[in-house]
């Protein structure tokens, strides 16, 4: 083994999903102390040597987002300079991961960016669950994981056996939309629409596919400010859909999120924990997975050298 042991740190982030992933792999979380300063700067401290072992950072890019961003950086740096053997980054949920390229004059990548920052702060290796854009693991110059947890969420539909068609927000989805699909062997519908401008505005424009008398899976990869999801909903619910379940990996939920997925008709609504959601934005019909099994088996197979894709039978 060209590593030593593993040693799991848990940043600000998603501590209750670290906590899950060390009682997964029984392996208790490292201690060190993050403390921030009145004035607003972040200090790190281990509480034991890190010299040549495996280290696991857990962070997702949760809010307070630019300040778990940093917290971050200086971990991997802390850690690089107490002499780790090798540094992996597991953030669940990646930001600025919509940032991906230049589709417009006079705007920044910021996913490359980030990706800049996390390697010259030294991290050796990446681990995301469900990215945006899946073109941003060429910004990464180290090896990394891109996971996804549609399998999770598919084997929870599965148990319902609804006679149901999967709907996507957007044409952009289509092709993880037509996994998914597959996955509960279901028919699949999209819903066209346009952005308008730079305010996440987009007007829904027609629903390509059947949804009469039938329940619907409306997935997505993150729910934002649930304009999208709104406009799908209301517009499967106007084309005959029954009862209509919505289902997504990252629960950002901006505001006004909350209230706009309070207000519309849907039966279920099914995430995982990649972002910890906060009391006040919990509703009754939110149901939340976890990602801690897959995140453990993924840092297991990392830490032993043995294939991921086997996980996923690829």
């Amino acid at each position: 083994m060209p590593y030593g042991d593993i040693k799991l740190f848990a940043g600000s982030g998603c501590p209750e999903l670290a906590q899950r992933i060390s009682d997964y792999i029984n392996i208790p979380l490292s201690g060190w102390d993050i403390i921030d300063f009145p004035n607003e700067n972040v200090f790190v401290r281990l509480h034991g040597s890190v010299r040549g072992q495996d280290v696991y950072i857990i962070q997702s890019h949760s809010r307070p987002v630019h300040r778990n961003i940093m917290e971050l950086l200086i971990a991997i740096d802390c850690l690089k300079r107490d002499s780790a053997g090798r540094i992996t980054v597991v953030i669940p949920y990646m930001a600025y991961s919509q940032s991906d390229k230049k589709d417009q004059p006079r705007v920044p990548i910021t996913a490359r960016l980030l990706a800049d920052m996390i390697e010259v702060a030294g991290a050796d290796r990446w681990m995301t669950i469900d990215l945006h854009a899946e073109q941003i693991q060429g910004f990464y110059k180290i090896p990394g994981d891109s996971l996804t947890a549609f399998h999770i969420l598919v084997d929870y539909f599965n148990k319902k056996n609804l006679d149901a068609v999967v709907v996507t927000p957007d044409l952009g989805f289509a092709k993880k939309g037509r996994n998914f699909a597959a996955g509960l062997d279901l028919p699949l519908a999209f819903v066209e629409k346009r952005r308008v401008g730079n305010q996440n505005v987009r007007e829904a424009l027609t629903l390509i596919g059947n949804v009469e008398d039938k329940d619907v899976i409306i997935v997505d990869d993150l729910v934002d400010t649930a304009g999208s999801i709104q406009q799908a909903v209301n517009l499967v619910k106007q084309c005959g859909a029954k009862d209509v379940y919505v289902t997504f990996t990252h629960p950002v939920l901006s505001e006004p999120a909350t209230e706009r997925l309070r207000e519309l008709p849907i039966k279920e609504i099914v995430t995982t924990d990649t972002i910890p959601i906060p009391p006040e934005k919990m509703l009754p019909n939110i149901t939340v997975l976890t990602v801690a099994e897959l995140l453990g088996e993924v840092i297991l197979r990392s830490h032993e050298g043995r294939s991921v894709g086997e996980l996923f039978n690829e």
